[in-house]
């Protein structure tokens, strides 16, 4: 049998790099199927819906998975299972991404329960896959009978040299100062994520034009390819909704005005969330009689039908008379207040609070055996600097099972480590775990989250290079008047009803994260450059709040905090420094209460010594150079005595180094016994007076620690030619094995019994000194 041949599209980049799309061939029983490549990387995207719409359902059920298989690498998976187990956390934020540009473009009231499953099948380590996916998936969506008012696409952008750069390599990302991944249509922005080294609005608005002329060349490729496939038009039929359009009617004409009015008392969540309940409780009671057959039914109807009321009579007062729910002006930011150091232990910590919106932050610093390691097929890194972020269900008054981290606490998370990440020093010594726990939200909790971080960084002593604010814009259009208003620092209602959620990060000289999520069909370059231009004003106006709090960074880390202290060393001193099975490093760690890692970078050892205690951490530094390094003579040291001898005593300067002690280095009058100065275990301080590097021996002496007496008299040593020999005479000159048998003394051999050892009596229990009861 012949292998089919696929329907297939071929997009060319500016730099001559080709993207080939192509279905027909794989995974043909799913809705949409299509294979990308690039390079040598190849990724499967496919798309499958139920027949008919979930029951109950007044929302997509959307869901979609990435997922990267080692095989794709060549490699095997790690751990004792050896197969791929759970979504990583970069798998999710790929599934993220895609999710949100895909999300918009299906129609209000399809309700079928979708999936879209997007497969990393091959990865040259080079071309990467997170800049394909959206891509992948939108074709698949294209070629498939589902409806959806697409194409639409994804790049990633990057200013590498000062050019903007269409999906850059991996090598190429490590010199980008723009990394955004842009979602679009044809004719306009869906979608932007990214982190930025403090670029203008100006610049990061180029760079996402330049995305959007690359998406263009896509969704024509998506387009022709979807041409190819008899399925694909017309696209299939659906009812997933049956409405009372008499009872729509109803409830905007008796709830309408009353709604308006709530929604212009500015009151806070909770109370204006009661007033809206009333209203449509009202409703229901006077409309829907207890009795009624159909009443279920109907109530979810009109519940349904009164959240367009609450939408409209939200977005109308914004719109004609600039009045937002809680009664500020578009443009205007909710009180603010901060604190540092919030809570005793912690390394660093703070509260900044927003509105209804708090977050506490904590800084955690540690080690490089803390850093994060990520060890994913093309995800493979170690972060010295990672960002948590938490939001537990009480943050809004809700009751929820709490079963691990979400896929939006690990999103959050993420775009608060990206901000904050420019502005962390190259040179910072520790490991920086930032978490942030979310106490109250409405609106924005990942934007409380940076400047909460912000706070505690500087609060435990991190020289951040700038402090970070951020802000989220909202948007608020009306597509046939062509009206629309931009919002400051959103609130949670005006995110759901709104068009737009545009977060922002930066510092005083430009910005440093960006995540937009848009609810309708693209956003114009106009509305996107006003939003940046008064999310700056928000921004600075953030950052002067948080300069109140603390000005900058405090001097030094905090008294409990741990301290730590790095040196490089040889490189062929690291195993002296490790010791067999790690006892060196195990004793120096215990006996001075450090913490100790050490690795060879660049040729060297490099040795980390994390400790609170100053004398611990004198010590540890101590004991690691005398390992390391020749000691000089002069130096003074605080050793043990590990074996007194009757020419002197033997002291341990640091693991594995010892030095001799002769007697007559004891003291300046003459010392008949060692063991009336030194006993074993003394702790004794010396100093180094003599190095033989030959044989690798240091002498030191007790009496250099002492006055001299008025009356001492240094006597030169003697050349050696002029010290008497000792006298060799009494020894045969001759060598052991040259003597002549006969010559040689016998031992005395009639003092042992000659009789066999098994003829012997045997020894009594006396003379074995065993009593009868001992056995």
């Amino acid at each position: 049998m012949q292998v089919p041949q696929p329907f297939s599209q071929t997009v060319t980049l500016k730099d001559g790099r080709t993207i080939t799309i192509e279905t027909g061939v794989l995974a043909k029983q799913a809705g949409g199927a299509v294979l990308i490549r690039m390079g040598g990387t190849v990724l499967l995207a496919t798309i499958t819906t139920a027949p008919e719409g979930k029951e109950g359902a007044d929302f997509l059920p959307l869901t979609v998975e990435y997922k990267e298989q080692f095989p794709a690498a060549g490699r095997f998976p790690g751990g004792f299972m050896k197969r791929e187990m759970r979504p990583s956390d970069e798998e999710i934020l790929v599934a993220r991404l895609v999710d949100r540009i895909l999300r918009p473009m299906f129609p209000s009231d399809y309700h079928a329960e979708t999936q879209v499953i997007i497969q990393l099948l091959s990865y040259d380590n080079e071309t990467m896959p997170d800049s394909l996916a959206g891509f992948a998936a939108s074709a698949a969506l294209a070629v498939s009978d589902i409806p959806f008012d697409g194409p639409i696409s994804e790049v990633r952008v990057a200013r590498i040299g000062g050019e903007f750069v269409i999906n850059p390599t991996k090598s190429q990302l490590a010199d980008a100062d723009i990394d955004l991944m842009v979602g679009a249509s044809a004719d306009s922005i869906a979608m932007v994520e990214g982190e930025m080294k403090e670029v203008s609005e100006a610049e990061m608005v180029e760079a996402i034009k330049a995305a959007h002329e690359a998406i263009k060349d896509q969704v024509a490729a998506q387009k022709a390819l979807a041409a190819m496939v008899e399925k694909s038009s017309p696209k299939r039929t659906y009812c997933h909704e049956t409405n009372d359009e008499e009872l729509r009617g109803k409830v905007k004409k008796e709830t309408y005005d009353k709604t308006y009015a709530v929604a212009k008392m500015g009151l806070g969540k909770q109370e204006r969330s009661e007033k809206f309940a009333e209203v449509l409780n009202e409703f229901v009671e006077n409309n829907i009689p207890e009795d009624a057959e159909d009443r279920d039914a109907k109530v979810a109807l009109a519940k349904l039908y009164y959240h367009d009321v609450e939408k409209e009579a939200v977005r109308n007062l914004i719109l004609d008379e600039g009045i937002r729910l809680d009664g500020r002006k578009t443009n205007q930011i909710r009180p603010i207040w901060g604190m540092v150091n919030a809570l005793p232990m912690p390394h660093g910590s703070s509260v900044f609070t927003r509105g209804e919106t708090q977050a506490l932050g904590t800084v955690t610093l540690g080690t490089s055996l803390d850093a994060n390691e990520v060890d994913g097929v093309s995800f493979k890194y170690k972060e010295s600097f990672y960002l948590h972020y938490n939001f537990p269900p009480y943050s809004t008054g809700e009751t929820k099972p709490m079963r691990g981290v979400s896929r939006r606490e690990i999103g959050h998370g993420n775009l608060a480590f990206r901000a904050l990440k420019p502005v962390i020093p190259e040179d910072c010594p520790y490991t920086v775990r930032v978490v942030s726990n979310v106490l109250e939200s409405n609106g924005s909790s990942s934007m409380a989250t940076v400047c909460a971080g912000t706070l505690a960084l500087m609060d435990a002593g991190i020289q951040i290079k700038k402090p970070v604010s951020g802000i989220a814009m909202g948007l608020i259009t009306d597509t046939e008047t062509g009206k629309y208003a931009i919002l400051s620092d959103i609130l949670g209602d005006e995110d759901h009803l709104g068009d737009m959620d545009f977060k922002v990060t930066g510092t005083e000289d430009g910005i440093t994260a960006c995540q937009m999520d848009i609810k309708i069909k693209g956003l114009s370059y106009e509305v996107l450059t006003k939003a940046l231009a008064q999310a700056h004003e928000g921004r600075m106006h953030i950052l002067g709040k948080i300069l109140e709090v603390i000005p900058a960074p405090r001097e030094t880390v905090k008294e409990h905090a741990p301290k730590i202290f790095t040196m490089d060393v040889p490189k062929d001193s690291i195993g002296g420094i490790i010791g067999t099975g790690g006892k060196v490093i195990q004793r120096i760690q215990a006996e001075t209460g450090t913490t100790v890692t050490i690795e060879e970078k660049d040729g060297v050892g490099h040795v980390e010594i994390l400790g609170t205690s100053p004398k611990g951490m004198e010590d540890a530094i101590a004991m690691i150079k005398m390992i390391a390094f020749d000691p000089e003579i002069g130096q003074e040291f605080d050793v043990t005595v590990m074996d007194v001898r009757d020419f002197g005593a033997i002291v341990e300067l640091g693991p594995n180094r010892d030095a001799m002690l002769h007697i007559s280095e004891l003291d300046w009058k003459r010392v008949d016994n060692a063991e009336d100065y030194v006993h074993v275990g003394d702790k004794i301080r010396v100093r180094l007076i003599e190095i033989d590097k030959e044989k690798g021996r240091l002498k030191v002496s007790l009496r250099a620690m002492k006055e001299k007496p008025a009356d001492w008299v240094d006597r030169p040593a003697r050349p050696r030619e002029d010290r008497p020999r000792r006298d060799y005479d009494r020894r045969d000159d001759r060598r052991r094995d040259d003597r002549r048998r006969d010559d040689r003394p016998r031992r005395d051999h009639d003092r042992r019994d000659d009789r066999r050892r098994d003829d012997r009596p045997a020894r009594s229990d006396e003379s074995n000194g065993n009593s009868e009861n001992q056995e």
